[in-house]
């Protein structure tokens, strides 16, 4: 039996991407055994008639308790949620996919009671790095910086990006000029104060363009700064939480993404955005050249930046952004298989 532990994956590009690697997986007649986190316990998974699904709390005394009982049922192992098993799994080949960046490297600027989580999570993964036999990285920056950081064997950190393509459709939807977009959440380093206060310079500058957001209702603080400039007339929309499937044709119906994040494993939304005929207006930083060659780059650190990079797409000779990235689901599941 294949275990799938995705116990700390439950919102964002994780969730995107658990929620494609089980709908792939779901057209195999093999028997897994999905460990989901309790907070997504709503959510409708169907798994095939061969498999079992249990959501449990992701505390870190749970998740080995679940091991120490259930250590000899598996034969393969995909750790979802960048930490491997608490326990070594002795009969089991242990893969673990890492996607968080802040793992690695922590933004300056991110306030200290972050830091100090960041860092407790750092030594977990240190104490326990060695239960996993192969670990699974999204892009060639990530690989480098995580063998240099955790001291991994190059062999055992395998490149394996993968991402869900968007269903083709035949509804038309008109693209306008000078549309600003930025799909994320709105956790502290996901930069929207910054982006914010520069399209509002911007807009005061040349009464031109719009910047659209999806801010959920659990970003209380990011959400009232969005109403507050609203209040004031600037053209900004939140959309709130998006669902996959109304994705596609807001990607659509702008000219630009805009990535103002201090930092990515990866970065779904460059992917998704090129894929749909955005532009990039992206960060001057590693994660946006890994997976993309963006239209127009800036310092997210500095809201002038931000706020040069919106005028400079106002002419009509910006280039097109370019993806780098391969899927490689199919890899992925040969693995499993």
């Amino acid at each position: 039996m294949i275990l799938i532990d995705a116990l700390y994956v439950n919102n964002g590009g994780g969730k995107v991407l658990l929620d494609y690697l089980i709908q792939e997986l779901n057209k195999l007649d093999i028997e897994i055994f999905y460990l989901f986190d309790k907070r997504i316990e709503n959510t409708y998974y169907p798994v095939n008639p061969k498999s079992q699904k249990c959501f449990l709390e992701s505390s870190f005394t749970k998740r080995k308790q679940f091991y120490l009982e259930n250590k000899d049922k598996f034969s393969k192992i995909l750790c979802f949620g960048n930490l491997p098993p608490n326990i070594k799994i002795k009969n089991a080949t242990v893969y673990t996919y890492f996607h968080q960046r802040l793992f690695l490297e922590l933004p300056k600027n991110m306030p200290l009671k972050d830091r100090i989580k960041f860092w407790i999570k750092t030594k977990i993964l240190n104490s326990i790095k060695k239960n996993t036999d192969f670990w699974l990285v999204q892009s060639e920056l990530i690989q480098s910086g995580f063998k240099n950081k955790y001291k991994i064997d190059g062999e055992k950190v395998l490149l394996m990006p993968f991402y869900p393509p968007f269903k083709n459709s035949n509804e038309t939807v008109e693209r306008k000029e000078n549309t600003y977009l930025y799909v994320s959440n709105a956790f502290i380093h996901k930069n929207h104060v910054k982006l914010i206060d520069a399209f509002c310079l911007f807009y005061d500058t040349y009464k031109k363009g719009s910047l659209t957001v999806t801010v959920s209702e659990e970003f209380n603080e990011v959400l009232n700064y969005v109403k507050d400039k609203q209040s004031l007339g600037y053209p900004i929309k939140n959309l709130g939480f998006i669902k996959r499937d109304d994705l596609k044709k807001i990607y659509e119906s702008h000219e630009y993404l805009i990535f103002p994040s201090f930092a990515e494993s990866f970065g779904l939304g460059l992917v998704e955005a090129i894929e749909n005929g955005c532009k990039i207006i992206g960060a001057d930083l590693p994660y946006t050249y890994a997976v993309c060659k963006p239209s127009l780059v800036f310092n997210p650190l500095e809201v002038d930046s931000i706020t040069e990079a919106l005028s400079l797409s106002l002419q009509k000779n910006t280039i097109n952004s370019e993806s780098k990235v391969k899927n490689e689901i199919n890899t992925l599941i040969s693995l499993l298989h």
